[in-house]
């Protein structure tokens, strides 16, 4: 039987990256992302925020470590992944995440950007040229 395990998603960061390494040396980078649904129930317009956990490794940990921050914009492309565990108390537990193959940095959450980002209105933006960048 055939299967198939793909995800897309587009957020914003609920926190800065957090970056570690294995003891083999390899970079690992966790962050969560928000993602915002707008949906009309009768006469009403509501909205409904949906938070997950992404995992991402290699160089590409290190880049979002280097040049992602809370609220920034991304596009996540990689496959969900369920972990499970039981406590020291023996209650099962499970926890499913977004282990990224590609993770695509878009434009600030807002109109200011974060100082310091590149093509942000922070003071150092003029001094920014693109083809510094490791990506």
């Amino acid at each position: 039987m055939a299967s198939y395990n793909r995800v897309i998603l587009m957020g914003n960061l609920t926190r800065d990256p957090e970056l570690r390494y294995t003891p083999g040396g390899t970079a690992v980078a966790n962050f969560g992302i928000a993602i915002n649904r707008r949906f009309k129930t009768e006469d009403e317009v509501r909205e409904e925020v949906d938070f997950f956990d992404i995992v991402v490794w290699g160089k590409q940990a290190e880049n979002c470590s280097e040049y992602l921050s809370k609220g920034r914009s991304v596009l996540v492309e990689g496959r969900l992944q369920q972990n499970r565990w039981e406590t020291s108390e023996g209650q099962k537990r499970s926890k499913v995440e977004v282990v990224a193959n590609t993770v695509q940095f878009l434009g600030s959450r807002s109109a200011e950007g974060a100082k310091g980002t590149p093509g942000s209105d922070g003071d150092d933006a003029s001094e920014f040229d693109e083809s510094d960048i490791p990506f």
